[in-house]
């Protein structure tokens, strides 16, 4: 490969995406940086900390030599460990077959360009050693896709083997700004993803979820028809995927569930939360607000005001927060007997400080509370 821009940019990938420690335990191994690093580096994005390397040969030979813990799963041949901040994988080079649609692979050790022919698309079969002369290895003409911004299977039948891709498809594509290339958009569009586990689906839908182009992935899964995403639904996407950027609702919610909830979830849990949206809108204190809201929990909550619920960002970052100074046994030594009368006392006191009523303090918390009972203080 020529020196230029491309292949500088590979350089510093490799130095970048293979740590030292792992360098020196790779010593002597056919190992490879494959995938995602290599594709990003070409297109001059940040790498992501999510690091992709195959290799050659037995995996345990390395793992002893790094001596790290690691995550192995023996039936694929891979191994999973965190090293200066990077998540890498290292997988041993491999052949799949599908048992069937939908199935997961069957495995057999072969090469590294047969192991880049399983991949997905041909700008993530892509390949350059971890160590010695630069070569990119590039069987399916990946760099021209890259140029292209196109996105290409591999194989016939991609997505009838492992239907997953297409929701890979989406993610990728919204991310990079790619188109489909014509045949794989028509066998993405046949994707029967029925075939799959819903939780592998679940967990494809959660990578999107947790991108920045989250939106977008859902509505190229909604055009290709494999997402039956109602207009409503979309709405509330777009309105929640902002919402979980903005405090204190992005340290309160999880955005990939809160999306794919959104997205895919029970319909009665989005009719809860319009529900509690059109009661927000009414005038009434915040008392009876904080009420309504505090038998939802955070997911409801939020999608309640992605659908336009602003006073719930009181309830969220105040309302909930208060605690009273007082407690059951200060209405005990005020003579308040056990009881349901005790419980009734102390809300109207929290009520008084959430209405504003009353500050914080045990003389007029005390006060509210007796009254409610028709004693005095």
């Amino acid at each position: 490969m020529e020196r230029s821009s491309e292949t500088e940019s590979l350089e510093r990938a490799r130095a970048d995406a293979v740590p030292e420690e792992l360098r020196t335990a790779l010593v002597g191994e056919r190992a490879y940086l494959v995938g995602g690093t290599i594709r990003d580096a070409l297109l001059g994005r940040q790498l992501s900390d999510d690091v992709d390397l195959a290799v050659e040969g037995e995996l345990d030979p390395i793992l002893d030599r790094l001596g790290l813990p690691a995550h192995t799963h023996e039936r694929f041949g891979t191994a999973s460990v965190q090293m200066d901040g990077l998540g890498i994988d290292i997988a041993r080079t491999r052949r799949e077959r599908y048992p069937q649609p939908g199935a997961l692979p069957e495995v057999e050790p072969a090469p590294i360009r047969a192991d880049l022919g399983r991949r997905d698309f041909t700008v993530n079969a892509l390949a350059i050693p971890v160590a010695g002369d630069l070569e990119l290895l590039d069987p399916y003409d990946g760099m021209a896709d890259l140029r292209a911004g196109l996105l290409r299977s591999i194989a016939s039948g991609s997505f009838r083997d492992d239907p997953t891709r297409a929701l890979r498809a989406a993610r990728y594509a919204a991310r990079l700004g790619f188109d489909l290339e014509g045949e794989t958009e028509s066998e993405l569009r046949a994707s029967d993803l029925s075939t799959v586990s819903a939780d592998r689906v679940e967990a494809d839908l959660r990578r999107i979820a947790s991108e920045p182009s989250a939106v977008l992935g859902f509505d190229l899964l909604a055009a290709w028809g494999l997402l039956a995403l109602d207009p409503e639904r979309g709405d509330l996407l777009s309105e929640a995927a902002e919402l979980s950027l903005l405090a204190p609702w992005g340290s309160l919610i999880d955005r990939g569930g809160l999306l794919v909830e959104i997205a895919i979830g029970p319909w009665d849990r989005i009719e809860a939360a319009l529900r509690l949206a059109r009661e927000t809108r009414r005038e009434r204190p915040a008392s009876e607000l904080f009420e309504l809201a505090r038998s939802h929990d955070d997911h409801i909550l939020a999608i309640a005001r992605a659908a336009g619920a602003e006073r719930l960002d009181q309830h969220v970052s105040e309302w909930r927060r208060v605690e009273l100074t007082i407690g059951g046994s200060d209405l005990i030594a005020a003579g308040v007997p056990a009881g349901p009368e005790r419980g009734e006392a102390l809300r109207a006191a929290l009520h008084a400080r959430i209405d504003g009523e009353i500050p914080a303090g045990r003389e007029a918390e005390l006060e509210v509370a007796l009254a409610a009972t028709g004693r005095s203080s």
